[in-house]
């Protein structure tokens, strides 16, 4: 039986509907990345899907029993919770009650000690130590900190916490809205290897070809309303897709050439009406209503880029440069480099090491502290904001875009606001509303809009992928390949420098800056890696647990606190376990990542039903073993060090 189960869910806002019929289903252990272009309704299907959002009709169903979570799209603002109250946030009543328990029990006056009795008596109703036990193991598992707060956590360590709270209800199934979005390489590698030894289903949207590439066991493709599944690799699904459009084509040109017949039919003079088949017009009119409501697939992009004079030869050159903060903190050191006209540079770094800084030292913004940087002729730079802030919220795209003016210029060419933005997939009533109800892909192509009606000879790009759909990424890539100006690109998009960079500028986060040629494949050829490798992995020994224990009825929690002091000897035979456990922990880990490597094989479900249930029921007998030894190994050394 399936997991999860959608039957003809249809949804319309307005007059056109987003899901028309729309079907699906998701079997238990498949990864299905969900496609489609800005505004289809991926996030909308997700949301109808965890329940947040109720379709019009059809139905939404999951297996019973069935435990869905979601990995939320957008991360959390100021938030202060600790990383052990947001994970234990996933147990609603649970997690309240042993963040109010581990507060009490500090305070232990005469005033909370009932509060505590019957928080105490609440917990353990709800089976509430054996949760506390399970949020410990996987923030350790993941290398979090439990007392760290959100707030003070950069975005990579924000979506493991929030990874973490997915995972700790163990669900059978995942939902993930565009995951990599503002994570740096490194956090898109850890959250790939994390999702990897996830056993549950998972349903994800994104546009990072290099993570589906990696996680997807099948496409699914949401395209003008309907859902249609392709189970195949994402390039077998590249290859299926052009194919099934051209058919798509083909079939729609015939349909029309014969409608066109049975039109001129029909219109005949006074002898051929005399004569003519009824059945026949019965037929076109069921002809006419069939072509009345076909979907016809949106347009693609078109956009160009708006040339400026040429920049002259040279556009960058550094000599020994630097910059520090007034503190003295270097974040930029002797930098030597020469950057020419049409080059394509790629910046790659983790958060916080500077990439940024270096933008605006190459462009003039800022001085060097250290060394000389000379800046060429004649240079007209466009820069396209990762945050959005070059776009009015309140004002819609067609003022956002205009600024007062009917017509723009493009490349000699005068263009009418309008049509240029039809270009970027804008029709005249999207061009009129707001840009605050725009979906994060329309907001990204009404900014390239805007970058690209200006002439400029250097255009500078952070983070332009994100949210961007595959189609307008593609068009996007080949145009800033056939631009003849110069190109300095912040993203974390693998494919997207592979494609683009002619060089790739990397910064270690010391200060140092290191040229590499070609895109970030060519950098990890010439032994590339990021400061942070291998020190991400999960950690072996999980953190004590600093829960107090419970008290006794009519006992005040010190006198518990004191019964956990006395030291508790262990036997030969006990310490010699303990000793062995961690090789067994380790032994049993890799076991379960060669499993993991087997059943992410795109293949591994069409092979024989006995060998797939055979190789499904060997992981969930190694995880509920290293579950069991994962724990015998916390209690003896709970004992050990008390």
């Amino acid at each position: 039986m399936p997991l999860l189960t959608l039957d003809a869910v249809s949804l319309a806002f307005g007059m056109q509907p987003l899901l028309d019929q729309a079907s699906m289903t998701i079997e238990a252990g498949e990864r299905v990345c969900l496609l489609g272009r800005n505004g289809e309704g991926k996030s909308t299907l997700l949301k109808i899907v965890s329940g947040e959002v109720t379709p019009d009709g059809g139905i939404v169903r999951m297996d019973d029993g069935a435990i869905l979570s979601v990995l939320p799209q957008n991360l959390p603002v100021n938030d202060t919770r600790t990383a052990y109250e947001a994970v234990s946030g996933a147990f609603p009543e649970t997690g309240d009650l042993l963040a109010e328990f581990h507060q009490l029990s500090q305070t232990a006056d005469e005033d909370s000690l009932d509060r505590l009795m019957k928080v105490q008596e609440r917990l353990e109703a709800l089976d509430g130590w054996r949760l506390d036990q399970k949020v410990g193991a996987i923030l350790a598992q993941y290398g979090i900190d439990p007392d760290q707060c959100l707030n003070t956590l950069s975005g990579g360590w924000q979506r493991r916490v929030l990874l973490a709270r997915a995972l700790v209800t163990e669900p059978d199934i995942l939902l993930l809205d565009e995951p990599t979005n503002h994570l740096d390489v490194p956090a898109i590698a850890w959250l790939e290897e994390a999702l990897g030894q996830f056993r549950g289903a998972i349903l994800f949207v994104s546009h990072d070809r290099a993570f589906i590439r990696r996680m997807a066991t099948r496409i699914v493709e949401l395209d003008r309303g309907h859902l249609v599944s392709f189970a195949a690799t994402y390039d077998r699904y590249l290859d299926l897709k052009e194919k099934a459009l051209e058919e798509e084509e083909r079939q729609n040109a015939l349909f029309d050439k014969r409608l066109k017949q049975e039109e001129a039919w029909i219109r005949q003079g006074i002898k051929a009406r005399r004569t003519r088949n009824m059945g026949r017009v019965r037929a076109l009119k069921a002809m006419r209503e069939e072509r009345r409501q076909r979907r016809e697939r949106g347009g693609t992009a078109s956009f160009s880029v708006e040339d400026a004079a040429r920049s002259g030869k040279l556009v960058v050159e550094a000599t020994d440069a630097g910059f520090a903060y007034p503190d003295g903190t270097p974040v930029i050191r002797d930098m030597n480099m020469t950057v020419l006209r049409g080059d394509k540079i790629g910046l790659v770094g983790e958060n916080g090491t500077g990439k940024t800084t270096l933008v605006r030292l190459m462009l003039g913004d800022l001085k060097p502290t250290d060394g000389r940087i000379r800046l060429g002729t004649n240079l007209q730079v466009a820069y396209f904001d990762q945050l959005r802030g070059e776009l009015d919220l309140e004002r819609n795209a067609l003022d956002n875009l205009s600024e007062g003016r009917e017509f723009i210029e493009i490349n000699g060419q005068s263009k009418h606001v309008l049509g240029y933005l039809q270009e970027f997939l804008f029709s005249p009533e999207r061009a009129r509303s707001p840009v605050r109800v725009f979906s994060g892909g329309e907001r990204a192509r009404l900014l390239l809009a805007k970058l690209f009606s200006k002439p400029a000879n250097i255009l500078v790009l952070d983070e332009p992928t994100n949210d961007l759909d595959v189609e307008t990424l593609e068009l996007l890539e080949s145009r800033l390949v056939e631009f003849a100006g110069t190109v300095i690109v912040i993203s974390h998009d693998r494919e997207f420098l592979d494609n683009v960079a002619t060089d790739t500028v990397f910064l270690d986060g010391s200060g140092r800056v290191a040229e590499f040629v070609g895109g970030y494949t060519d950098w990890r050829r010439q032994g590339g890696r990021f400061p942070s490798e291998g020190m991400n992995r999960k950690v072996t020994k999980p953190p004590k647990n600093e829960k107090p224990a419970p008290a006794k009825e009519h006992e005040a929690p010190a006198a518990a606190e004191s019964t956990k002091t006395k030291p508790v000897k262990l036997s030969y035979k006990v310490k010699l376990e303990l000793e062995q456990l961690p090789g067994q922990i380790e032994e049993l880990e890799a076991e379960l990542e060669n499993l993991q490597k087997q059943i992410s094989d795109p293949d591994f479900y069409s092979g024989p039903a006995e060998e797939v249930s055979a190789t499904l029921a060997e992981l969930g007998e190694k995880e509920a073993r290293l579950e069991k030894v994962i724990e015998r190994w916390m209690e003896l050394e709970e004992q050990a060090n008390q």
